[in-house]
Formats: C-alpha cells, sequence, structure tokens
C-alpha cells in the first residue's frame, strides 16, 4: 500500500513539472501531458458522441488545443487530468449543442429516405448487445447523463452545470438512460 502511494505521489510530482514546463512553453512537456492523459479524454467524447471515433478523435484533439491555448488558466487546484477531463467534457457538449443547431437548420430527408434510413438503423439495433453499444444508442441527453454520472462519476449538481439542465432533469435522464440500456441488454 506504502509503495502505491508513493507512486501516486511521484507521478502527481513528475505532472506538476510538466504542467509547470508546459505553461511556460515547452511543447515537449506538454506532449508528455498529452500522451498521459489522451486514452482516457479519448474515451470520455467517444463515448459522449455515441461511439463515433471520427468525432472522438476530432473532440480529443480540439480539446487538447483548448488546453495548450488555456494552459495559464490551470491554477493546480486540481490535477491536470481533472482539469483536462472537465475541459473535454465542456468541448464534447458544446460541439454536440452545435451539431444540434445545425440539424435544427437542416432540410428533411423525402419519406421514402426516411422510411429507408429507419429501416437501416432497426436491422442494426438487433445486432447492438454489448454494453458500449447499448450506450451509444441511446439519446443524446440520456447517454451524457449516464456516462458523465456512471462512467465519470460526476455529481448530478455538476451534470447540470456542465449541461444547463436541472439537477432533477439529470436524475430523470440517467433513471431512463439505465432502464433504456437494461432493454437493449436483455435483447
Amino acid at each position: 500500500m506504502q509503495i502505491e502511494n508513493t507512486e501516486r505521489t511521484d507521478a502527481a510530482s513528475q505532472e506538476a513539472v510538466w504542467v509547470s514546463e508546459a505553461q511556460a512553453g515547452n511543447r515537449q512537456a506538454f506532449e508528455r501531458l498529452y500522451r498521459a492523459h489522451c486514452d482516457r479524454i479519448h474515451a470520455l467524447c467517444w463515448r459522449l458522441c455515441g461511439g463515433d471515433s471520427a468525432l472522438a478523435e476530432d473532440l480529443v484533439q480540439e480539446a487538447f488545443i483548448r488546453a495548450w491555448n488555456k494552459l495559464d488558466l490551470f491554477r493546480g487546484e486540481s490535477s491536470f487530468g481533472t482539469w483536462m477531463h472537465r475541459l473535454a467534457a465542456n468541448v464534447a457538449l458544446s460541439d454536440r449543442r452545435i451539431r444540434l443547431r445545425r440539424v435544427g437548420r437542416e432540410q428533411p430527408l423525402d419519406e421514402a429516405a426516411e422510411r429507408t434510413a429507419a429501416g437501416a438503423r432497426d436491422v442494426t439495433q438487433g445486432l447492438r448487445s454489448d454494453l458500449e453499444q447499448a450506450i451509444s444508442a441511446l439519446p443524446e441527453r440520456a447517454r451524457t447523463v449516464l456516462v458523465l454520472f456512471d462512467v465519470e462519476g460526476y455529481k448530478h449538481e455538476e451534470i447540470a452545470e456542465l449541461t444547463g439542465m436541472a439537477a432533477g432533469s439529470s436524475k430523470a435522464q440517467l433513471h431512463r438512460a439505465r432502464k433504456l440500456v437494461r432493454e437493449a441488454l436483455e435483447k
């Protein structure tokens, strides 16, 4: 147990050095931070965007670009990983809001094309049996709350602040998401 605590302290100390060096403009130090955190940030983005790998890659890059540009705002009140995680969640949620606005302005497909698209989704829906696929099939708000609460450990109040929904709505969306995931996994 003592060895584990020492390793964590050493890793935190090393990370603090990298952050300090990166804040001074050292790109290699920032690359070390990127390599230390990119997998966890990618997992968050991938889940928040419903398993779209290309979009997740874009969001990870955007999150780290913003982190580099805002590194002077990092005050060390939390770990860099926690700060980066919060920044990435904001990037993913902001991207989702932009995409939803864009979709709202698009013209709907004609009826035949919509029927074909719905049929294609229905066929693949039956093949989705593992947990990640069930999560990616959730409606946006339900998926966001489920990922942030159950996977990433955010509290409902934090989710409410990030997403702009009430804490009660976050709880309702979590209940809905869990129910939908259970139903998908039972099929």
